[in-house]
């Protein structure tokens, strides 16, 4: 029986990187993308605004950039073994993004997740149309997310993990039985359980009471 789910957020969480800075690389439009980035982040800005203005900015990329997107990602140190710890004692693993399917898709299937949910991005002729195909996945999205994961596994909400470092991820650490900081902005370290500052994620594996 499944003892506990843990839901993490992806970009400099999961992962060193933040997916929507590469692609604004790609683009040719960091500076302006980073600056945006950083203010959402910091809660100074509502997060789906804020994304539109960032994917707005993607306007006219090739398609392709998502493979060369996805071979610059770096995935946070102690994953793999966070993963394979949770797997090994019959837990279950997440992860609710800001960014998108595009480039979390891959991943999530290489890294061996239970669930992922992620934006799209709306694509025209072969590049982006700068536009968010869909719903976006705002922090009420993330809180839904491991809610509903909760409910299909028949988990007691006190039983999942919130693990996030931005404003985006408050509601959902809100909800969970267990709210944790990863090498957060200080809004965010006010309002979790607990704080972890090493960016290893294994860590959480004896935090939940599981050998690493």
């Amino acid at each position: 029986m499944t003892q506990f789910l843990v839901v993490l957020d992806v970009d400099s969480t999961l992962i060193e990187n933040e997916v929507i800075e590469l692609l604004a690389d790609c683009a040719g439009r960091h500076a302006e993308v980073a600056a945006i980035t950083d203010r959402a982040m910091r809660g100074e800005l509502d997060f789906a605004a804020s994304l539109r203005e960032r994917v707005a900015a993607l306007e006219g990329l090739d398609v392709s950039c998502f493979r060369e997107v996805g071979e610059q990602i770096t995935v946070t140190h102690g994953v793999p073994d966070l993963i394979a710890g949770l797997h090994r004692t019959g837990n279950l693993v997440g992860v609710v993004s800001g960014g998108f399917h595009e480039v979390l898709d891959p991943l999530a299937e290489e890294l061996g997740l239970d669930y992922w949910r992620a934006n799209r991005l709306g694509v025209t002729d072969g590049r982006l149309d700068g536009t968010v195909s869909g719903p976006i996945v705002d922090a009420q999205s993330k809180a839904d997310a491991l809610l509903e994961w909760a409910g299909e596994l028949g988990l007691p909400v006190a039983q999942t993990v919130a693990v996030g470092d931005g404003a985006n991820d408050l509601r959902m650490m809100e909800v969970a039985g267990l709210s944790v900081a990863f090498d957060a902005r200080p809004l965010v370290r006010e309002h979790a359980h607990v704080a972890m500052d090493v960016r290893d994620l294994s860590q959480l594996l004896p935090l939940l009471g599981l050998r690493a």
